[in-house]
């Protein structure tokens, strides 16, 4: 049988869990980490090594593809970020975390009271 699961009572032999590379050596007879749903094959090193050439080379096909995904995901993170900051500073939204009124926020209201006696004093 190759295929265990975390948590079964196996025999002498090196286990592999290939979906984080995670290999595993029993000596003797012993139980294999993990779950019921953390899945190990039971494989000979000499197989792995064997194997490692043609999983380069899969890798290095898919590579450019990789590459050209990473790009697409940049530009859209790039173009979603200047459209969600033009969102963001359409609203209302007065909070500042960085800044601190200790002693008060200065009020709109007495500038538009000033510019409004300038006004006045001009007309006269």
């Amino acid at each position: 049988m190759l295929k265990h699961t975390g948590g079964d009572k196996v025999g002498k032999g090196t286990y592999w869990n290939l979906r984080n590379g995670e290999r595993i050596d029993i000596t003797d007879e012993g139980t294999l980490p993990g779950t019921s749903k953390t899945t190990f094959y039971r494989m000979p090193a000499a197989a792995v090594i064997v194997a490692a050439p043609a999983l380069g080379l899969l890798y290095a096909a898919f590579l450019p593809f990789i590459g050209i995904a990473m790009v697409v995901k940049l530009v859209g993170e790039k173009i979603g970020g200047g459209v969600m900051e033009s969102v963001q500073s359409s609203g209302a939204f007065a909070f500042r975390p960085s800044e601190s009124y200790l002693s008060g926020r200065k009020k709109k209201e007495k500038k538009d009271e000033a510019a409004k006696k300038a006004d006045e004093e001009e007309k006269n």
